[in-house]
């Protein structure tokens, strides 16, 4: 299964994000290919427009999983001050997927 979603980025941050991800824990890319997340890419427009997109076999499944792990608390309690428009709860309670229309195989 293919996921897409988009989170915003405050505009004053996007350097700092991009440098943060640059150098994202080494637990905490376990974390993610342990939890099922696979092909996870993120692309960033300089407004602060945040693209995901990656591919899970059961991505409800594989958010639940990384809630659980010690390592996403710890990186979602420094990423929170990041985004903009968090309705509750930090960043992955907001990666809500996009509906794909259309995929040219």
């Amino acid at each position: 299964m293919r996921i897409c979603f988009l989170l915003k980025v405050r505009a004053e941050k996007v350097e700092e994000y991009k440098a943060r991800h640059a150098e994202v824990w080494p637990e905490m890319r376990n974390a993610l290919r342990e939890t099922g997340w696979r092909n996870y890419s993120l692309f960033l427009r300089p407004d602060g427009l945040l693209v995901g997109y990656l591919d899970a076999e059961d991505f409800e499944k594989s958010i639940a999983a990384m809630k659980d792990h010690p390592v996403n608390s710890r990186w979602q309690l420094e990423m929170s001050p990041f985004f903009e428009s968090i309705a509750e709860g930090a960043a992955d309670d907001n990666m809500i997927p996009l509906d794909e229309v259309f995929h040219l195989d």
